[in-house]
């Protein structure tokens, strides 16, 4: 429960202080004759005495009645809510922007490089001392984000499978590509619950680990989801298990969701400039939020001009309202939707015009935590298929889709080649978008 100052300021218990001494007691404890000063003294000292034992009782009287909570400050300062403080342009240093923060009375969570901002927990008191600032451009809502794929189907643990292409891999014709390229060196992001780092199926693809919740830990995976997603871009050939879309791709987990599979945006944010940073070719995003503010806008848009591809899940809301989830619903990203292995429309899968392609998400097998297997389904399982495409592509030349004319693929044309070499299902386009990704297709 929240303690506010309305809470504090409720009329307190009267509690009756006795101050009378009696005669008797006054007299036996007067100083005797020739000796004023320490009786001066005995009274005070007597004096100070009783004022700090009334006052300890006070408080011991206070603390044990029902309701009452002992605290420093009006509010503990974990209950404000999470908040991003976005600078205006002309005012970038870091030590400047700390200051007025602490300043106003909010406490720093972290600075977002990316977007001249800090997420941090602000009271309404110190939210409203904000906004008068000139210095501030605006403040968003720290938006909580979270995992598209659904629960995993157990299985008896057991030593590693044989190796099995599986029928999501096999739809897309990945392994027809494989004879041009497996994707090597190609530098993927998987923005989600970390990577199993050890898994037998991964870890020779996998090439760095970083964790934006608790940046001392590593990108380790206490969920599964991340790992699986991992599992359908890139699993390695290697006779057991399972295999990738492009099993030679370089993978690297950026660990945003915790364990239940949720996260913040604020830390999203942070890992799409670790990936600016550390010059990442193309990201997954599993996840999603109803939720849209300019700062999570602003994110994606810097990334999508630092000529990273960007592939996000649509959302898991078809037998609901359909309604795509962002980061998928901005154009800056292609989005995924979901079909089963007969080529239906997946009745989970949120649909809608902002679909690009839609691709397997239905009974998916692939890599899961502790070194395991797992089928799940979900758009979670979709886009990693789209993701390992875009990394194919990435391995082959630009040619006529080259429209800024400097040999190199950047976002726009690698959306372009995949909806100009997708497959038509013949459904809704605003459920299937272009259609069936195709690897065969998209490397030619």
């Amino acid at each position: 429960m929240v303690t506010t100052a309305a809470n504090q300021e409720k009329e307190k218990p009267k509690i009756k202080i006795n101050k009378g001494i009696s005669r008797a007691r006054e007299k036996s404890s007067r100083p005797k004759r020739g000796s004023r000063y320490r009786g001066l003294k005995h009274r005070k000292e007597r004096t100070v005495r009783e004022k700090l034992s009334l006052g300890f009782k006070i408080l011991i009287l206070l603390a044990v009645l029902p309701g009452f909570s002992f605290q420093l400050s009006d509010t503990d300062v974990s209950e404000h809510p999470r908040k991003i403080v976005v600078f205006k342009k002309r005012f970038r240093k870091k030590i400047a922007q700390d200051i007025l923060l602490k300043n106003s009375g909010a406490v720093k969570i972290k600075h977002l490089k990316l977007t001249n901002s800090t997420a941090v927990r602000l009271s309404r008191h110190a939210e409203k001392a904000l906004r008068k600032k000139d210095e501030i451009l605006r403040i968003d809502e720290d938006i909580v984000i979270h995992a598209l794929g659904e629960k995993a189907k157990s299985k008896k643990k057991r030593s590693q499978p044989p190796q099995e292409l599986t029928w999501g891999i096999d739809r897309i014709e990945a392994d027809l590509a494989w004879s041009k390229t497996g994707g090597s060196k190609i530098k993927v992001a998987i923005l989600d619950t970390g990577i199993d780092l050890d898994h037998p199926d991964l870890r020779d693809n996998i090439k760095g680990d970083v964790n934006m919740i608790k940046p001392r830990n590593s990108g380790d995976d206490d969920s599964g989801h991340g790992t699986h997603v991992a599992g359908v871009i890139a699993a390695v050939d290697n006779k057991i298990g399972v295999i990738g879309t492009g099993p030679e791709i370089s993978l690297y987990a950026v660990k945003v969701l915790d364990k239940k599979g949720d996260g913040w945006l604020s830390d999203l944010i942070d890992a799409l400039d670790w990936c600016i940073d550390n010059e990442m070719q193309v990201i997954n995003m599993c996840f999603g939020s109803p939720n849209d503010n300019q700062s999570f806008h602003d994110a994606i848009i810097r990334v999508n001009l630092a000529g990273i591809t960007q592939v996000a899940s649509a959302g898991n809301n078809g037998e609901y309202d359909g309604l795509i989830e962002y980061p998928a619903k901005y154009p800056q990203t292609i989005a995924v939707s979901a079909v089963d292995r007969d080529g239906e429309f997946a009745s989970f899968s949120s649909y809608g015009s902002m679909i690009d392609l839609t691709a397997p998400g239905v009974n998916i097998k692939s890599t899961y935590k502790k070194g395991s297997y797992k089928i799940m389904s979900g758009t979670s399982m979709s886009a990693p298929h789209v993701t390992g495409v875009v990394a194919l592509i990435l391995k082959t030349k630009v040619k006529r889709y080259d429209l800024d004319g400097d040999k190199k693929w950047d976002p726009d044309e690698i959306k372009s080649k995949l909806r100009r070499s997708a497959e038509a299902l013949g459904l809704d386009p605003n459920k299937q978008g272009a259609g069936l990704v195709r690897a065969d297709f998209a490397v030619r």
